[in-house]
C-alpha cells in the first residue's frame, strides 16, 4: 500500500509528565523517598512517537510552548521522524501532568493541566485540505475541543479518510458521543468504557465485556470500540456484532505510563494498513508490553514487517 506523504496524522496536546516513584512501599498519606522524573508526554505525543517508532513516519499536529522546553519537544519528534511542520507555537501551548506511582509500578494518583488547543482550529481551517488529502488516516483525541472535533469530522469525510479516537479525559470525551458514530474505531480502558456507557464494568469478565460492547455498539451506532483491561487484557467489537478478547503478554511491570498510547498507536496503525480488527488488536497489545518493561512512556524501535503491518 503507498503510503501518502503525511502517513497517519496524530492531533492532540502535548504534555510535560511530571512523575513521582517511591524508593520503598508507598505511603498515600505519608511522605515518600523516590525519585522524580520530568518527561516528554501527553497522549496524542505519546501515539505520534510510538507510530514512528514503527518507522510509519507520521505527522503530528499539535501546540508546544514558546520556550526551549517546546524546542525540545519538537527536536524529539524531528530525531524520530516525526513531521513537525505544521506544529504551532504559543505561550502555555503545552500542559503538564502530574503523577505519582506506587511500588508495583501502577499509578496512584495524578493531576493534569490541560492547555488550549484551538489555536489548531485555525491551522484546520487555512491547511485542513492539504494536511487530510495526503493523510492515510487520522487519530485524534476525542476530548479536545467540539469545535476541533467537528472540523476533523468534516474533512475526513469530504477526503475520505479513516478516523480513530483516542481519549486522555473521559469526562470530557462523553460530550463527544454524537460525533463517535463518524469515527471508524474508538479505543478506550475499562473504567472509561464504563464512564461513556453510564455503566460499571469494574468486575466484567472479559468475554462478558465483548459480549456488551457489541450490544451497546449496535444500540449507539458506533462503528467500532477496542476497550483495554489492564493485566487481563483487551476486548473488541464493532456494531455488526463482530467481537473478541485478546489476552496480556506477560512481562515484568516497571511503568505502566504510556502503555494505552502505545496499544491506541498499534491499533490505528494495524487498521490504516489493512489489518482486521483483532490483527490490529494483537499489534496493540504487543506494543503496549513492549512499554511497560521500562520507566520511558513509548515503545521501542520496531520495523513494520515485525508486527506484520506493510507500509
Amino acid at each position: 500500500m503507498a503510503v501518502n506523504k503525511n502517513g497517519i496524522v496524530v492531533m492532540g496536546a502535548v504534555f510535560v509528565d511530571i512523575k513521582g516513584f517511591p524508593d520503598d512501599v508507598y505511603i498515600p498519606d505519608g511522605r515518600n523517598a523516590g525519585k522524580v522524573e520530568y518527561i516528554h508526554g501527553g497522549v496524542s505525543r505519546n501515539v505520534v512517537e510510538d507510530i514512528a517508532n514503527m518507522e510509519l513516519r507520521p505527522t503530528f499536529l499539535s501546540i508546544v510552548d514558546e520556550s526551549a522546553l517546546g524546542d525540545a519537544v519538537v527536536r524529539k519528534l524531528n530525531n524520530h521522524k516525526v513531521n513537525t511542520e505544521y506544529i504551532q507555537s504559543a505561550p502555555n501551548g503545552m500542559g503538564t501532568w502530574l503523577a505519582v506511582f506506587d511500588n508495583n509500578g501502577d499509578l496512584a494518583g495524578s493531576i493534569s493541566q490541560r492547555p488550549d488547543l484551538m489555536p489548531l482550529l485555525d491551522v484546520l481551517a487555512k491547511k485542513g485540505d492539504e494536511i487530510f488529502a495526503n493523510a492515510d488516516s487520522i487519530i485524534i483525541e476525542v476530548d479536545v475541543d467540539k469545535e476541533i472535533v467537528k472540523k476533523v469530522v468534516e474533512l475526513c469525510e469530504k477526503h475520505q479518510k479513516k478516523l480513530y479516537g483516542v481519549v486522555s479525559n473521559m469526562s470530557i470525551a462523553v460530550e463527544r458521543r454524537d460525533f463517535l458514530q463518524k469515527f471508524d474505531c474508538f479505543i478506550c480502558n475499562q473504567l472509561e468504557a464504563g464512564m461513556f456507557f453510564a455503566d460499571d464494568f469494574s468486575e466484567t469478565a472479559p468475554k462478558e465485556l465483548a459480549e456488551i460492547l457489541a450490544k451497546k455498539l449496535q444500540l449507539a451506532k458506533i462503528p467500532s470500540m477496542v476497550v483495554t483491561m489492564g493485566g487481563a487484557g483487551s476486548v473488541y467489537a464493532d456494531m455488526k456484532g463482530k467481537k473478541g478478547f485478546c489476552p496480556a503478554k506477560k512481562v515484568q511491570v516497571k511503568d505502566t505510563t504510556g502503555a494505552g498510547d502505545a496499544f491506541c498507536a498499534g491499533v490505528s496503525s494495524g487498521l490504516t494498513y489493512g489489518k482486521t480488527l483483532a490483527e490490529s488488536v494483537e499489534i496493540g497489545t504487543r506494543l503496549a508490553a513492549s512499554v511497560i518493561t521500562s520507566s520511558e512512556n513509548v515503545c521501542p524501535r520496531f520495523l513494520p514487517g515485525e508486527l506484520g503491518i506493510e507500509a
